[in-house]
Order: C-alpha cells, then structure tokens, then sequence
C-alpha cells in the first residue's frame, strides 16, 4: 500500500480524529496514488496515524480508518452493520416509515458516502473517487447486511463526483431494477424519483421538521416555498390546512408534487401548486399565508460564495416577514453547510429587523437523528432550521 507522509505537527487534527486531511499538510509521498486508492498516512517521524481514500484537490485524504486494517468487503459490511443498528435502535424503521438514510458519510465513520433507503431500495451516492471506486463492494456489502429486506441498489452519483476525474459514469442500477417508487414516512405515501430527482430523489433530512409542522398547520393558510416534491405540503393538508400552495421553479418537481399530495388525498381542492421563481411569486402574492415554509437549495455550496448567501437568505426572510400575516408561523431553513447556525440566525435576525416586525423563537431545528453528525466533525451538522412566530 502507498505511503504518504505528513508535515511535522500536521497530524493533531488527525490524534482528535478528524476525517479529512488537507493538501496543505501533506509533506511527500513514497510513490505517487491513482486518484481513489486507498492509501496508508504517517506522521513525520514515520509512526502510522490513518488509512483513506486518496484524491486530488483540497481535501486530499478521506480518513477510513485510524486502525491498520484492510479496506475490503469486511471492512464494509462492519460499518454498515453498525449504520444499520443504529437505525433500528434510534426507531425510525418500522411499519410507519420505511424511509432513513442509512449512511451519513463522516457521521457513519465513512467519508464520502451516502446511502438512502426507501421501502426495499437503496440510493447510493458517491461524493469521493475512492467511493465511486468501491460501489460494487459496497454493494455487496449492504446486500449481505440487509439481506431480504433489500431487493434494489440504484447508484447515483452524475452529480455529485469530481468532474476532473472524467470517470465518465453512469447512474444505474447494481441490484435489482424494480421501478415501484412509492415510499412511506411517517404514514404518508410520495413517490420518490431516484432516477433523475435531486439528491437522492426525496429530501430524508426533513422528515422530523415535517412532522412538527403538521402540528401547526391546522386551519391555516400554508405557502410551501422551494416546494420540490411536495413534502412538506402533504404533511400540512394531514395537519388540516385550509389550503396549501406549494411553489417551484422546476416544472418537474410541481408535476411530482401534485403527484404525491394526489397520492394520499385523491381530489383534495385544498392544494395547488405553481411552477414559478420564488422570489417573483413572492413579490406579487395576494393571497394571506399564516404558514411560510422557505427551504431553498443550498445557497453557498463553498466558503467563497458565503457573503452572497447570508445576502440571499436576509433578503428571502425579510420577503416573507413582509408578506406573512400577523400572528404567522415562519419555518425557514439553510442546508448550506459552508453557514453555520449563527450566520444563519443573524441572517434573519437582519430580515426580522429590515421588516420592523415582532418575531418570536419557537424552535430551533436541525437533521434529524439518521444523519448524525461526528462529534470530531463538525462540518457534519449542516441542516439549520428556525420556526417563528410573528406578530
């Protein structure tokens, strides 16, 4: 195995158990890696610290393991066996939901995966070279762990791969092939579209999140902003909305919006849904919402585009502050993980203060416990969400 030597003082991120080592810190290698292979990491005086995935750019190891072992199928199928027990024991498998991401890359002591579980198939998705190499071991592995209650594994990782490796894949699938895309959570059915939707074709990370706001729904008037397949709008019709418009830029993910709220209420007139910009619709809107929900695409996918997010997300608030009715509830969110939850806060603390309304804190949200964050890695808690009450 290739060996790759570190600066003198650059392994005390990697003694706390940080997943990621920097191009920066690297001092020599004794022999050139291909981009994904695994590779084994010394400090300067020659002691073995971590074994990872090697890959080009600024973060260019992704930590597997802090212990001399084999990366091979074992290894594998014993951290998705814990990912699974995990799972099982925090509940959110059973006859009410069979929706949960299984693995949560750093948060599942595997950098650089992802893998979405719906009803018997699996969406996984590479976000290192070294993961889109091991698809098809990974595979097996998750096979063998999850056994009967498996029958399809649809890789998807178009997007989401550097595109400077010209590794000129595919999406497909490895198991199976089965195209039945209903999925439950938490008792309501939405078709999920694995094959061309984004992320893994449903938006897992918000299941707790909608589930409170069914409980404030009730006899409101609900704006779902940034709609995309419609979750949060069925979730509130359950929680006895007088009506519910949800808004999308892509016409794709209106169709499938009004598919899903169609799914679990056949001819309900309370829904509609509009294929629009959001913040045109917003500009215009005549109707008195009560109940705002913004949960836009992340803002600032790098550092480098922070200071236009935080402007972005202030003046998407100060909109809906602006618009909402007196006695509102605002439910805004940032999945932008280059924001921390204070850049975020003071985002709309700005918005809350250009409108001079009353805003109150009722709840400060974040991903729910299927995406753990690693206690040694922060940059892990990327979801940060705030419920308002405005007068």
């Amino acid at each position: 195995m290739k060996r790759i030597f570190l600066k003198r003082g650059k392994e005390e991120s990697l003694k706390r158990f940080h997943p990621w080592i920097f191009s920066g810190a690297i001092q020599h290698m004794n022999e050139e890696p291909e981009e994904g292979e695994v590779v084994e990491v010394f400090t300067s005086e020659n002691e073995y610290i971590a074994t990872g995935h090697f890959q080009i750019g600024s973060i260019m190891i992704r930590v597997l393991s802090f212990n001399r072992e084999a990366i091979d199928q074992s290894f594998y199928e014993r951290r998705l066996a814990i990912a699974f027990d995990v799972r099982r024991s925090i509940g959110v498998i059973d006859g009410e939901n069979n929706t949960y991401r299984l693995v949560h890359g750093e948060g599942d002591n595997l950098s650089g995966l992802v893998i979405d579980v719906y009803g018997n198939t699996a969406v996984m998705q590479a976000h290192s070279v070294g993961m889109h190499r091991e698809r098809a071991v990974i595979a097996k592995a998750l096979k063998n762990v999850m056994g009967e209650e498996l029958k399809n594994i649809f890789y998807k990782s178009e997007t989401t791969l550097p595109f400077k490796a010209e590794l000129g894949q595919e999406n497909g699938f490895l198991l199976g092939g089965e195209t039945d895309d209903v999925a439950i959570e938490n008792g309501l059915r939405f078709h999920v579209d694995w094959l061309k939707g984004q992320k893994t074709g449903f938006f897992v990370d918000q299941r707790d999140n909608r589930k409170l706001l069914e409980r404030y729904a009730k006899g409101r008037k609900v704006l779902n902003m940034f709609c995309y397949t419609g979750g949060f709008s069925f979730y509130a019709m359950r929680g006895g909305a007088e009506l519910v418009h949800s808004v999308d830029s892509s016409q794709k993910a209106i169709d499938l919006s009004r598919a899903n709220v169609e799914l679990n209420f056949p001819n309900d007139a309370r829904h509609e849904a509009y294929a629009e910009d959001a913040f045109r619709f917003m500009e215009k809107m005549e109707t008195p919402y009560d109940l705002i929900i913004l949960d836009p695409p992340a803002f600032a996918k790098h550092k480098d585009a922070l200071r236009n997010a935080l402007k972005g997300y202030t003046r998407l608030n100060r909109k809906a502050f602006e618009k909402i009715q007196p006695g509102g509830i605002l439910f805004t969110f940032s999945c932008s993980q280059a924001v921390n939850k204070d850049q975020f806060r003071a985002a709309v603390f700005t918005a809350a203060a250009q409108s001079g309304r009353n805003v109150r804190i009722l709840h400060q949200l974040h991903q729910p416990a299927d995406h753990p964050i690693n206690i040694y890695h922060p940059e892990g808690e990327y979801l940060k969400g705030l419920v308002l009450y405005v007068e």
